[in-house]
């Protein structure tokens, strides 16, 4: 009997992306082409689904970065290609997916170890909030089901591994970026960084928001209206780097 497949995930070949971009796409690849940045020659790194795990495409020519999955698998490679999937072979978003040369399989307690105890160095996660301070909520919506909070609870809970946001500014008109978080919490101060179409924050829990890259065609006073809570803008404002 054939294995089924929840989540078939490929590689996009030149024939699927032959499309020209839309605007959403330019601005998630705007946003991941920017978390690429963060990746560092050496790193163990854990991405989530959706724009987080995109930022892999964008990883330097010469560096090597070591992929983990909370599932148990350490050093993800690329979406399998059209007829390479391998319905066993799925990392913690349920997605079809490849490993390079090197890579290993473990149990969950070894997974959840390796994050807990601080030995990923970074992680780039979604989110539905972000406070001023660092709170993160990106696991339910009260009133909608959920099949679980994931991973991202213990991914946030060590200080010893950076946590990079990746999202858009706003949700149809809403700030995303508050005083506080409106929804359940993820996690209290362990937003490092915050990364969206407009530019890119640091986060500080004690002194908060500091403006320090922005995109093009963007100005501080956009930033400021598309933005629900107070931030300091950098004396050394940057443009937005991309990878």
């Amino acid at each position: 009997m054939k294995k089924r497949i929840e989540r078939l995930t490929l590689t996009k070949t030149d024939s699927t992306s032959a499309e020209p971009p839309n605007e959403a796409a330019i601005m998630r690849e705007r946003i991941v082409r920017r978390a690429a940045v963060e990746f560092q020659d050496g790193m163990y790194a854990n991405l989530g689904i959706g724009m987080p795990m995109l930022a892999s495409n964008y990883i330097k020519p010469g560096i090597t970065v070591k992929l983990q999955s909370e599932n148990g698998i350490l050093g993800l490679g690329p979406f399998p290609k059209a007829g390479e999937e391998d319905p066993d072979l799925i990392n913690a978003g349920k997605e079809t997916v490849t490993v390079v040369p090197g890579s290993s399989y473990f149990s969950s307690d070894e997974s959840f170890a390796m994050i807990r105890g601080g030995h990923i160095d970074l992680s780039i996660l979604g989110a539905m909030q972000v406070s001023q301070y660092g709170d993160l909520a990106n696991w339910m919506i009260p009133g909608k089901m959920v099949k679980g909070m994931g991973g991202a609870m213990d991914l946030v809970s060590s200080k010893d591994t950076k946590v990079v946001v990746t999202m858009e500014h706003t949700a149809k008109g809403k700030h995303k970026i508050l005083h506080s978080c409106k929804l359940p919490l993820t996690g209290k101060n362990c937003v490092n960084m915050i990364i969206t179409e407009k530019g890119v924050f640091d986060v500080d829990a004690e002194k908060g928001l500091t403006l320090v890259e922005i995109a093009d065609g963007v100005t501080v006073e956009d930033v400021i209206e598309a933005t629900g809570c107070e931030f300091e803008v950098a004396t050394d404002l940057k443009p937005m780097t991309q990878a």
